[in-house]
Order: structure tokens, then sequence, then C-alpha cells
């Protein structure tokens, strides 16, 4: 991966993990615990969305989309795993 992609990749997933923090209230880990949760849902998006046929698109838009709705439900599977524990 080039070094410009990795940057962008970890741009997306920051704005991703920020928008998921506000959008499951009370369910994240905080501001810089819900940027790594984005980031690591962007990585994790865009390994399998392509893989199971789904794009989001090519923008830089489509990507923080479907960026954010990967780390909701990562963050919302976090917490639960959290409770049940």
């Amino acid at each position: 991966m080039q070094a410009e992609a990795l940057l962008i990749l970890l741009l997306i997933g920051a704005v991703a993990g920020f928008l998921a923090g506000v959008i499951v209230k009370g369910y994240g880990f905080g501001l810089l615990g819900n940027i790594v949760v984005g980031i690591v849902a962007a990585l994790l998006g865009g390994w399998l969305l392509p893989r199971l046929g789904l794009f989001p698109g090519s923008n830089v838009t489509g990507q923080i989309v479907s960026a954010t709705a990967g780390a909701v439900v990562l963050l919302v599977l976090i917490s639960f795993v959290r409770r049940v524990a």
C-alpha cells in the first residue's frame, strides 16, 4: 500500500470513528478510542465489502459512509461483548 493511500485510509477511519461515536452515544470508548475503532472498521470495510460485492463508491464520501457503518457495527458488537463479559 502506498503511503498516500494509507494516510487517506487513516483519515477516513478517523472521521468514521468520530461519526460512529456521535451516532452510538453511550457505547463508545471516548474520542480516541472511537477513532481507533473507525480506523479498524475502515480497514475491514475496505477489505471485506469488495469481496461481498458491495462497492460504496470510489469517492471519499462513499468510503466514509461505509467505514462509518462498519464502525457503528463494531462499536455495538464491542459494547455487547463488554456487557456480557
